[in-house]
């Protein structure tokens, strides 16, 4: 983050994902993690004017909890589209775990379970591909659930040009125009009736992930 943000940013957070724990203590977290890089972090759920407050933003960062939690209250505040224009007109973005979720074309590869309805599950598209994360291929003895890589197969079936990028744990993926850089562990790319196909950490992609 240091790297990608420089320093002394002011940063909008974005707590909606929030669900067992209050928006102003999971914002005060945040602000606690980035103080030591000089950041000014505020809280839009706090703004009574969310998109004008956006404007004021020299970076965005969408935080984790529940995914569907999240993409309501970004369709009730009207700043999915909001963030979505500065976004694509040059305004840092960060998000984890739901807050990577809601950068994709929809939010169906979330592992989340649907707390609350949504008005369409159709996100922000910042970027092409579909992003699932906290990947893993593990599986529990005894456990009779579909594995995630089942699941995953389940999601191309029905949408087969959908392209799933597995995000495992201590990874990130930075993307730039149309150059995307796949940072820490790596993450596991599924397409439909192809075998799924690793990228190490440290590697440089075509943001389509077309190259894979």
């Amino acid at each position: 983050m240091e790297a990608f943000l420089g320093a002394g940013k002011r940063i909008a957070f974005v707590p909606f994902a929030a669900v067992t724990i209050a928006q102003d203590d999971y914002t005060h977290r945040v602000r606690e993690a980035l103080a030591p890089l000089g950041h000014e972090v505020f809280s839009l759920h706090a703004e009574t004017d969310k998109t004008k407050a956006l404007g004021s933003a020299d970076a965005v960062m969408v935080g984790g909890g529940n995914t569907f939690q999240l993409l309501r209250s970004l369709y009730s505040t009207e700043l999915l589209r909001a963030i979505r224009v500065r976004v694509l007109g040059g305004l840092p973005y960060i998000g984890w775990s739901a807050g990577s979720n809601v950068a994709c074309p929809t939010i169906m590869t979330t592992n989340d379970m649907p707390v609350t309805e949504v008005p369409t599950l159709r996100a922000m598209g910042l970027v092409t591909f579909q992003i699932n994360p906290h990947y893993t291929e593990a599986t529990i003895p005894g456990q009779g659930g579909e594995s995630r890589d089942q699941r995953l197969a389940e999601y191309l079936a029905l949408n087969p040009k959908s392209v799933v990028a597995g995000l495992r744990e201590g990874s990130l993926l930075h993307v730039e125009g149309d150059r995307l850089f796949v940072e820490g562990v790596g993450m596991r790319v599924f397409r439909h009736g192809r075998e799924p196909k690793e990228v190490a950490g440290g590697v440089e992609l075509r943001s389509s992930l077309a190259d894979v």
